[in-house]
C-alpha cells in the first residue's frame, strides 16, 4: 500500500498492486498509468503514492514529484497539444478521492477533453475595484 493508504480507495489499489494497470511511469513518490476510459489515446493518471484527498492534503515532496513527470507523459503521447486536467472536490468533477492528474493528448479538434470558450467558459468582467479586493483577500490567507 502507498504510503497514507486508504484501503478502500481504488487508486491505493493500484499502487499496491491489488488492481491492475498499465503503468507508464514510476518513481519513488509517483506512478503514471493509462487511463482504462481514456477520452483520447495516450489519456494517462499520473497520482501520488502518498493518499490524499486534495492537492492541499498533499506534501509538498510529492507534489513535486509529479510534475516533471507531467512533462515526460505528455511527450511520450506524442501529441504536440494536450491538456492537463486536475480536480479538488465533487463540485470540482472530482470523481475519485485521491489527489490525480490527466494527461489528454488532443490529435484532432474533436479529441479528448472538448471546451467551447464561448459558450462554456463563464467569464465575468470584474471592476478593478473587486479584483484588488480579491487580492488583498488572497494575500491575507498566504
Amino acid at each position: 500500500m502507498p504510503t497514507n493508504a486508504d484501503p478502500s480507495c481504488i487508486f491505493c489499489k493500484i499502487i499496491a498492486g491489488d488492481i491492475p494497470s498499465y503503468k507508464v511511469l514510476e518513481t519513488d513518490h509517483t506512478i503514471a498509468f493509462l487511463d482504462i476510459n481514456p477520452v483520447s489515446v495516450g489519456h494517462t493518471q499520473i497520482i501520488p503514492k502518498y493518499h490524499a484527498k486534495t492537492l492541499i492534503d498533499l506534501p509538498d515532496a510529492h507534489l513535486a514529484d509529479i510534475g516533471p513527470l507531467l512533462k515526460k507523459v505528455a511527450l511520450m503521447t506524442g501529441a504536440v497539444e494536450y491538456n492537463v486536467l486536475q480536480n479538488n472536490g465533487a463540485m470540482a468533477f472530482q470523481h475519485v478521492p485521491h489527489v490525480h492528474f490527466h494527461v489528454i493528448p488532443k490529435t484532432r479538434k474533436d479529441d479528448g477533453l472538448v471546451l467551447d470558450i464561448d459558450a462554456n467558459w463563464p467569464m465575468r468582467q470584474p471592476a478593478k475595484e473587486e479584483l484588488a479586493e480579491t487580492l488583498e483577500m488572497m494575500k491575507a490567507r498566504a
